[in-house]
């Protein structure tokens, strides 16, 4: 086996719901990489099903780990920064969760270090591999809706309870609350779609009850070419609406959030088992097109497989072969000047 095909080692900062659901099931199931090692400082949850891998009671062990390359960053979102640092300066790849960090310093600051220490640093954006927005960018791509006028996402939620990781949840806390956690996907879905905005008009508001962070958002982003783009979120949204909605000037598309990769990794299946990232018949997007003639023309489109797989296989080539990480330090850097904002 040659330097460059070897499995890359890699070790997990946190057994929890990330962790859990959207890194060890594929650092396990792809030959790209080595699971070696995870952080659990409490339950060894992880042992029971990864009997293998090494349970580390704390990061600094892991990092302190010789044989580990990269190192994956999924602890709350206000250690990010520390932990990312900690980790390059100790000679470590790093795939980092998002938000990236709370600020565009800290976020230039990640970048610098990891460029003088010749390592890289990937963010781990997951949404640009839902099936639904892989079919909207398909729409998008094949020019059939004409010239865009206006493009919303959404990701609706209903939770009216305050959550239990006090990190969303406590004003005092960086990154915290909706605007970083669902709020970096959207925009980065728009960035990737649409590249530097041009400005932006952000809204936010506090309804739930006793809540210290904002539960609600809105950005009214402006590309070139008069493109309005909108993206909202709630937690508080009892009948969610279509999280993909694109008009122009021959027509529309709208779809449903419907990709069922997390659905389905919660229950325990993994992402080399038939039937992973398949949606369901009748989610199908509904794209309408008015001819010449003005005859609506109506087409049921099937979106493409949900590919999280895509996302590890881009960090392998990145790691191995210096490909260029699709989700750049450029895209980040304008991402959290919204988030900041």
């Amino acid at each position: 086996m040659t330097e460059m095909s070897k499995p890359i080692i890699t070790g997990i900062l946190s057994y929890g719901m990330s962790g859990r659901i959207f890194h060890a099931p594929f650092i396990s199931t792809n030959p790209h990489f080595k699971f070696r090692a995870i952080v659990e400082r409490h339950e060894k949850k992880a042992n029971a099903r990864y009997p293998e891998v090494i349970s580390y009671q704390a990061v600094d062990d892991l990092i302190a780990d010789n044989e580990i390359e990269l190192v994956i960053v999924n602890t709350p979102n206000n250690t990010h920064f520390d932990y990312t640092m900690q980790a390059l300066n100790a000679g470590k790849h790093v795939l980092l969760e998002k938000p990236a960090a709370a600020t565009v310093a800290e976020v230039k600051k990640i970048f610098e270090l990891a460029r003088k220490v010749n390592r890289n640093v990937m963010v781990y954006h997951n949404r640009r591999w839902d099936s639904g927005f892989l079919l909207m960018k398909e729409v998008i791509e094949s020019g059939k809706l004409g010239q865009l006028i206006e493009v919303s996402l959404r990701f609706d939620r209903y939770k009216r309870e305050i959550g239990p990781k006090k990190f969303k949840e406590t004003a005092s806390t960086p990154a915290n609350g909706l605007v970083y956690d669902l709020g970096s996907h959207l925009i980065d879905n728009a960035i990737c779609l649409f590249g530097k905005p041009l400005s932006f008009t952000k809204t936010v508001g506090i309804y739930r009850e006793n809540s210290e962070v904002a539960d609600y958002f809105n950005f009214h982003i402006k590309f070139p070419n008069q493109l309005n783009v909108y993206l909202t979120s709630s937690l508080l949204t009892a009948e969610n609406l279509p999280g993909f909605v694109v008009h122009g000037t021959n027509g529309s598309f709208v779809k449903d959030r419907s990709d069922v990769q997390e659905k389905q990794l919660d229950g325990g299946m993994m992402p080399n088992e038939p039937g992973y990232g398949v949606e369901p018949d009748g989610s199908e997007g509904k794209l309408t097109i008015i001819d010449q003639y003005n005859h609506k023309i109506i087409e049921w489109l099937k979106a493409p497989l949900g590919n999280y797989p895509g996302l590890f296989e881009d960090v392998y080539n990145t790691i191995r072969y210096a490909a260029l990480y699709p989700v750049t330090e450029e895209q980040i850097t304008w991402q959290l000047e919204l988030l900041e904002a």
